[in-house]
């Protein structure tokens, strides 16, 4: 698996992953692709070496029901088909297999120019159950982005904004999740939060372009 790197970025411990062919994707995960600036920004790229492919990872501590930012930086709107980026929780073995137990925001097309490039689903918390999505296209005139969700035991809210701020203006885009049996399909134990830039089905960039992205400030309030 690699070596154990981690880093402090918005005043969290973070994991950095490391390791060769593995999902999503598959992929390959350098921990060289993920650092925090001077400015305590953190920095995640896709990059080539020797015509092989590297994505980039981190993730975090468990954490409950509250509200989660992300301030990105970069044209977003303007990424290869095949690139991915993740803002999300993700289940540890303990909790529930993959494809349950899963909260994401993601910013991809999926590997077809005409999907639309903004993503938000949520998966069950009960292995068997489907998933459910919300899809939006959008364009950017800057490099300031804010997505965020609030997750309590029975819905979850997404909202994606022009922009860095925590407020309701500039809206891209919005969804409430709250499906009747939300115990069964909201997940209900505390996730660790994951941050990825990946390729899809590991494919190369069409434009065989390296990728970087900047979060500038990840935001955890608890529910009070």
């Amino acid at each position: 698996m690699g070596d154990k790197k981690t880093i402090n970025f918005s005043g969290y411990v973070w994991e950095v992953r490391s390791s060769d062919h593995e999902g999503p994707g598959p992929n390959n995960w350098s921990s060289d692709n993920v650092w925090v600036d001077q400015d305590g920004y953190l920095h995640l790229k896709i990059t080539q070496q020797n015509g092989i492919w590297y994505c980039a990872e981190l993730y975090s501590t468990s954490m409950g029901f509250g509200e989660y930012e992300f301030y990105v930086i970069n044209r977003i709107d303007l990424f290869d088909p095949n690139i991915v980026l993740g803002l999300f929780n993700y289940p540890t073995s303990s909790i529930g297999p993959d494809g349950t137990n899963e909260i994401d925001i993601e910013i991809a097309r999926w590997g077809n120019s005409k999907y639309p490039n903004g993503n938000f689903t949520v998966f069950p918390a009960v292995s068997g159950l489907h998933q459910d999505s919300h899809t939006f296209n959008f364009s950017l005139n800057g490099t300031y982005t804010t997505h965020r969700f609030v997750w309590t035991s029975k819905e979850v809210y997404f909202q994606s904004l022009y922009g860095h701020g925590n407020n309701q203006q500039n809206k891209i885009a919005d969804w409430s999740y709250k499906p009747e049996k939300n115990s069964q399909y909201i997940p209900q134990q505390p996730l660790p939060i994951h941050i990825n830039l990946w390729l899809f089905e590991g494919r190369p960039p069409t434009d065989l372009q390296e990728v970087e992205v900047i979060i500038s400030k990840f935001k955890f309030t608890p529910s009070s």
